[in-house]
């Protein structure tokens, strides 16, 4: 009888490790020792007049709250906070995208705090059609002037909103004006069919433009040249310095076929370069210019005032549009709606009117 040879095997089984949580430990801890919204209002409104950043921040996510709740909180903090504000300046930066919107705020974000000012920077991130969100990623793109002391930057989503700020960008300024800072810069999110709305917030309107990139004068909207105060073609640097000062003689002809706007300031065109800081010094020498000639024309508070009759008109659409929405006697009507429109037994003016008429009875 043969005898079996027993084969050898080179393959080891090890006791296994046990397996981890799938739970972070960590995130938990910090969940559970997070603070709940204040359901105090004067929480928020005194953090804020004692310049708290932490708290402002906290304020303006009320602000853009959909929450019922936090709306009527956030009424109560604005109400407050809007006598205590208007001490700044206003500047919104608009441009094409890949323009170094955000290298640029940041360079004279941190010139501006040299000087001793206190900067805010709203910057306006797009939100996905699709699942709402937004990558809020400014801060890591200006991580230096984030960590300035005398620096506060807040990116909020677009959430839908055209004219490249979000519903409550005019709310926000009103905050951070109140919690002591006296340059506002509003950051677009870029260029578009709507990138007006901005204008109608700001008390200087500047566009950042490229030089090289295809037809200058045809690639952008004519209604943003006619609103801005001062085009600066960025990255003016190494081999694209003399192309940036061609471009700037372009626009600036450009410039001049237009009629002189209201506030009596004619539009200048100029090259800078945010990565070495060419010029960013200029640029807030040619802002402060201009708030001294429309101070003294008193168009700066004129603007400021008809600024205001523009956040009236926007609250009243705002309120008819979530009490409509709200009432869920109308949420019911409009399932119903929406099943006539797939169904093609209505169409969907008629069904609009209807909607309004019932709503109105």
């Amino acid at each position: 009888m043969a005898i079996k040879k027993k084969i050898g095997t080179a393959l080891k089984v090890n006791a296994g490790i046990e397996k981890p949580s799938s739970v972070n430990s960590m995130f938990l801890e910090k969940l559970k020792n997070k603070k709940k919204v204040n359901n105090d209002a004067k929480y928020y409104i005194n953090g804020i007049l004692n310049n708290d950043v932490k708290i402002l921040a906290q304020a303006i996510t009320l602000i853009e709250s959909s929450n019922n709740k936090h709306r009527a909180m956030a009424q109560d903090i604005l109400e407050a906070c809007i006598p205590k504000s208007g001490n700044s300046v206003r500047i919104g930066i608009t441009g094409v995208p890949g323009v170094g919107k955000s290298t640029f705020i940041e360079s004279i974000g941190k010139h501006l705090t040299s000087q001793g000012y206190k900067v805010a920077v709203l910057a306006i991130d797009p939100s996905s059609s699709r699942n709402k969100g937004s990558i809020l990623g400014d801060k890591t793109r200006m991580e230096s002037l984030a960590n300035d002391k005398n620096a506060f930057i807040r990116p909020s989503p677009s959430s839908g909103s055209l004219g490249g700020v979000t519903q409550k960008t005019r709310e926000t300024i009103s905050l951070c004006e109140a919690a002591g800072f006296n340059i506002i810069l509003v950051e677009t999110v870029g260029v578009g069919q709507s990138e007006t709305a901005v204008h109608s917030m700001v008390d200087f309107f500047l566009l950042l433009m490229l030089a090289g990139a295809g037809d200058e004068l045809q690639g952008i909207k004519r209604g943003i040249i006619e609103m801005c105060d001062a085009i600066f073609i960025n990255k003016a640097d190494g081999d694209n310095f003399i192309k940036a000062k061609s471009s700037r003689i372009q626009y600036s002809n450009a410039l001049h076929l237009f009629p002189v706007p209201d506030s009596g300031w004619v539009p200048t065109a100029g090259i800078c370069s945010a990565i070495s800081n060419y010029n960013i010094d200029k640029v807030w020498r040619l802002i402060q210019k201009y708030i001294d000639h429309t101070k003294a024309n008193n168009y700066f508070e004129e603007n400021r005032k008809q600024q205001e009759i523009i956040r009236l008109y926007e609250q009243i659409e705002l309120k008819l549009k979530a009490m409509f929405y709200d009432n869920d006697e109308m949420q019911n009507d409009i399932i119903k709606a929406k099943k006539k429109i797939t169904q093609n037994t209505a169409s969907a003016y008629q069904l609009a009117d209807e909607l309004i008429k019932k709503y109105k009875e």
